[in-house]
């Protein structure tokens, strides 16, 4: 992962520091629940899914078709991740169910209904509108239960009565069919109570009915006013559970009685008193207790919770999420649960699996430790991948990040071997070369860093000393290095003496935002004269007008506007209120190295003093003014004039990528889609990008996680691909390109060169496509804990209904995000217009320091990423379509905020997915955030008197900060004990970075 993304981590903690002693948030749901992932991703929302008897299928609904804004039904086969629609495709559907012969299917539709197509035009104009129906469960009297094949053919109406029939499923044996109806309201008359209900709400005369599975002998089992619905068997086919609802609906709870119609209603068993809404019971296979979802923590807030099948224990709460879990099913093993919760990161109703742990129920519950019921035994879903292994991804990471690679720094021998390592696996595989010259190797050349040259000299001559003499006296030596240092960007060579201006913070800003214009140029002569500028920005105005002109503070545009004004240079100097660590302004490496045509250099305090006292002016009393926001004109030093000897050696290296192809055809397809990770890492240097303790200086960063473990993924799926085309069950409709590329860690260059040199032309082209149809990423995919991240998901609607197709055999728990200009390779290919896929399982104590070794990876976490990521390139390799590509704005902080000054100590979650605000994984010993009182799982939703809805919001906001300035910051922060959040104001006082 690439410095960029150093800047967003480590520019929130700091430069050196340890990562492993945080704070680390609880989890109440791991007693019961594990490997939580979601299933279902694609469209509007789907929930209610149910398994077939043998688990290897599960039917659900869904909105996800665009001509139809209401639930259809879907078939999901667990085994391959494929999906099929089982149910017509128009009108409304609900509540499906599968055969215990896995044959047929069976659900509740309203497409008989006349006006089924009107209606859902009527939905999408309201939509296209702008508008939104507050949601409520429509119980439309068109609503019939439908029995199907596996193709959603051969539809038979059991039902075919006016009035609402849903909610239907099978008894374990076939045999039988409970459903839910108000039927009778339509054919019975009513007594003044019931009709003033029904007209209110017709589901509030909604009873249970049994019928034969061929829908004859119909007869009905409860007769209440109130809901009655939502039933199912219990596992031997003896009792129904369901939920009723109180006549005015704002309570439920849960029931159970025989099957037995005869009874009319004898031995209906109350399981639950919570005077809350309960509803969606379903039994453990074990028939030994149910689960359910109950809004006792609030209205909005549906949890789930267990009780034993007698509701004589205390019933068990299972979830703890703000929002809605509910619509609980056991799969039939009893080990996993499925459900159905807005707890993914958009927010939306998603099916989601977890796996159960029933001997923990059972001890929760005090139940017998030992089923009663269904075997528990675990069901075999996982589809093969043998050609993709955890043990050969081990192998080419311990090759990758061996002492051998030395840490395969960019142009250097450790890349050469890793390089020819990869080369060498892609031509044993039978992999064209893709690179230059018929090679597999693409080079490129670099700046490998700075350094000061001998020739470095300031001479300065001060006229105001000499008193009338005929020379002026020049000035003291000045040390470089130690009085002086020249800037990155500088303009080397000699540069002849000339006059010194001061020109405050050297700042040039618009009005904008009730700001007022900032110009410290104005009525100021700097031409051909050196400029003498504070380094930051004034230090007393307000957090707003700090965030204002912090946009245009950068060194870089300091020396751009000196240059634009027709000075010849550039002198920084930090202020003694700018509390810096260094007050000369570090040589810090600029891959891109892009200088300016003016010199520019920074001075001590105590140097730039000197000048000033000999104009009758004094530093601090200087900066004092400015940083009280008060408006001052420049001036001249009239006796001053500053000389110099820029002298900054740069050392060119070369790097080299490593492209290989897997073709379509024996000749070359006219697009192609790229898989590819970063194979470079830091090697033994320790620049901006090291996080190296002290005592790990000169010690090798191995880079296993960053990024030897995408590189290891790619080996692995393209291995499996070219077998599967050699063996004839590959029909690429394009060709695969297999890219590990270096200088990711200096900025991106290897991928960037591929991007601009692309075609072969002069100019750099704008887009890829139609050549390029999609870019995979994999970048630091070996130490998967809870959750993989998804990144890129805005740049195309395809990849939500790939990743749930085929995801759900390998069952990894996957957190979404949209983001599309992310701080790794991908960036260069969205930014030629490109959909693109990242993987990445996040940051950790080890992240760009020699502690990252092979011995840490998670390699069974690993393959299954790998064989998610070989299945979604396969699909876009031979689907006929390509990929819609989506343009997502820019974040309003940029892509990786480098201008951070201020250090806090915070670590944040870079999983977290789209909770609003920004979720710490841990805060440093002894930082700041530490001192304030920040701990890990806290989500900052204020900072300085500013928002914070996610991580741009975030570091925009530490612009606002004064150095040694405590300011408010606003957090949620977990209850464990009490179930809920608090908001937690705390007071912190950053300190400086540099």
């Amino acid at each position: 992962m690439n410095r960029m993304f150093v800047f967003l981590l480590v520019g929130l903690l700091a430069p050196l520091v340890s990562l492993a002693e945080t704070h680390p948030p609880t989890n109440p749901e791991a007693s019961l629940l594990a490997n939580i992932r979601q299933v279902t991703f694609s469209g509007r929302r789907a929930g209610e899914g149910y398994f077939s008897q043998d688990g290897a299928q599960l039917i659900f609904q869904s909105e996800r078709d665009a001509d139809n804004p209401f639930f259809q039904i879907y078939l999901m086969d667990l085994q391959t991740g494929d999906t099929q629609r089982v149910s017509p495709g128009y009108g409304k559907t609900t509540c499906a169910w599968i055969h215990p012969s896995g044959q047929k299917v069976l659900f509740a539709s309203t497409h008989l209904d006349p006006q089924a197509r009107d209606k859902q035009k009527q939905e999408l104009e309201l939509r296209a509108a702008g508008k939104e129906r507050r949601y409520s469960w429509d119980y439309d009297e068109y609503f019939d239960v439908f029995d199907a094949d596996l193709q959603g053919e051969q539809l038979k109406n059991l039902t075919n009565t006016r009035g609402y029939d849903a909610e239907a499923s099978w008894s374990p044996d076939g045999k039988l069919i409970v459903f839910s109806s108000n039927r009778h309201a339509y054919a019975e008359p009513l007594s003044e109570v019931a009709a003033a209900l029904f007209a209110h709400d017709p589901g509030a005369l909604l009873d249970l009915y049994m019928m034969n599975a061929d829908g004859t002998n119909v007869r009905r089992l409860t007769d209440t006013l109130g809901t009655d619905g939502g039933a199912f068997f219990s596992p031997d086919g003896t009792r129904v559970v369901w939920r009723r609802f109180a006549p005015d609906g704002a309570t439920a709870e849960i029931f159970t009685m025989p099957i037995d119609g005869s009874d009319q209603g004898a031995d209906q068993r109350q399981i639950t008193s919570l005077g809350a809404m309960s509803w969606a019971p379903y039994f453990h296979p074990s028939g030994d207790y149910l689960i359910f979802a109950t809004n006792t923590h609030g209205f909005a807030n549906f949890e789930l919770y267990l009780v034993d099948n007698q509701g004589t224990a205390e019933p068990v709460r299972v979830t703890h999420m703000d929002g809605f879990d509910g619509l609980p099913v056991f799969a039939p093993a009893g080990n996993r649960l499925a459900w159905t919760s807005t707890r993914g990161s958009a927010k939306q109703s998603q099916i989601f699996f977890a796996d159960w742990d029933d001997a923990a129920a059972r001890k929760l519950l005090s139940l017998d430790t030992h089923s009663q019921g269904a075997d528990v035994a675990a069901t075999a879903l996982d589809a093969s991948g043998a050609e993709i292994r955890a043990a050969d991804l081990q192998h080419h990471i311990e090759t990758l990040a061996s002492e051998e690679m030395a840490g395969r720094l960019t142009g250097t021998a450790g890349e050469q071997a890793a390089t020819a390592y990869v080369a060498s696996i892609f031509e044993s595989l039978g992999l064209s070369p893709a690179g230059d010259d018929g090679t597999f190797f693409q080079t490129f050349p670099f700046t490998a860093g700075v350094s000061l040259g001998p020739g470095n000299a300031l001479v300065v001559s001060d006229k105001a000393t000499t008193q009338g003499q005929a020379d002026p006296k020049v000035g003291p030596a000045y040390i470089v290095d130690q009085d002086w240092r020249p800037l990155t960007f500088s303009k080397t060579g000699g540069l002849s003496p000339a006059g010194v201006v001061f020109a405050g913070y050297g700042l040039v800003a618009p009005q904008a935002d009730g700001h007022p214009a900032y110009d410290a140029y104005t009525h100021l002569d700097v031409q051909d004269k050196w400029v003498l500028v504070f380094r930051y920005l004034p230090e007393g105005i307000s957090q707003e007008f700090r965030q204002h002109l912090n946009r245009y503070a950068s060194l870089r545009r300091k020396a751009m506007l000196a240059r634009d004004h027709g000075a010849r240079g550039l002198i920084v100097v930090s202020g003694p209120n700018a509390k810096v660590k260094s007050q000369l302004v570090r040589l810090s490496f600029d891959a891109s190295l892009a200088g300016t045509s003016v010199g520019a250099l920074s001075v001590t305090d105590a140097v730039a003093n000197t000048w000033l006292h000999s104009a009758g002016k004094d530093l601090k009393t200087l900066q004092d003014t400015l940083d009280s926001g008060q408006p001052m004109l420049g001036f001249g030093l009239a006796d001053l004039t500053v000389g110099a000897n820029i002298d900054i050696q740069q050392q060119k290296k070369v790097g080299r990528n490593v492209l290989a192809r897997l073709a379509a055809s024996t000749t070359a397809a006219l697009s192609s889609m790229i898989i590819g990770a970063h194979i470079d890492h830091l090697g033994t240097e320790h620049g901006a990008n090291s996080l190296a303790r002290g005592e790990e200086k000169g010690g090798i960063h191995y880079g296993a996680d960053d990024n030897a473990s995408g590189v290891a993924g790619l080996l692995e799926i393209a291995q499996f691909l070219a077998g599967q085309k050699a063996s004839g069950q590959l029909a690429l409709q394009r060709d695969i390109v297999f890219a590990a590329w270096s200088g990711e860690e200096m900025g991106l260059l290897g991928s960037s060169h591929f991007t601009r040199t692309f075609r072969g032309q002069a100019g750099e082209p704008t887009t890829l496509r139609p050549e390029v149809v999609a870019y995979l990423n994999m970048d630091m995919i070996g130490r998967l804990g809870t959750n993989l991240v998804l990144q890129g998901i805005g740049s195309s609607p395809v990849w939500t209904g790939l990743i749930e197709q085929y995801n759900v055999p390998i069952g990894l728990s996957i957190t979404l995000q949209n983001e599309s200009y992310l701080p790794t390779d991908a960036t260069s290919f969205y930014l030629k217009k490109v959909p693109v896929l990242s993987a990445f399982t996040g940051a950790h104590a080890d992240y760009h320091t020699p502690r990252d070794t092979a011995d840490k990876i998670n390699a069974a976490g690993a393959e299954k990423i790998a064989r998610l990521m070989a299945a979604v390139t396969k699909n876009i390799a031979t689907r006929e379509d390509v990929p819609e590509y989506r343009e997502m704005d820019k974040p309003a902080g940029g892509i990786g905020r480098v201008s951070l000054r201020a250090y806090l100590g915070t670590i944040p979650d870079y999983a977290q997915g789209d909770i609003v605000g920004v979720k710490l994984s841990g805060v440093v010993k002894g930082g700041p955030a530490e001192q304030a009182g920040l701990q890990g799982g806290d989500i900052i939703t204020e900072l300085a008197g500013k928002k914070i809805e996610n991580i741009y919001d975030y570091t925009y906001a530490l612009d606002a900060l004064s150095i040694d300035t405590p300011a408010a910051v606003v957090v949620r922060r977990q209850k464990e004990q009490e179930g809920r959040e608090e908001r937690v104001v705390l007071s912190i006082t950053p300190r400086a970075r540099e």
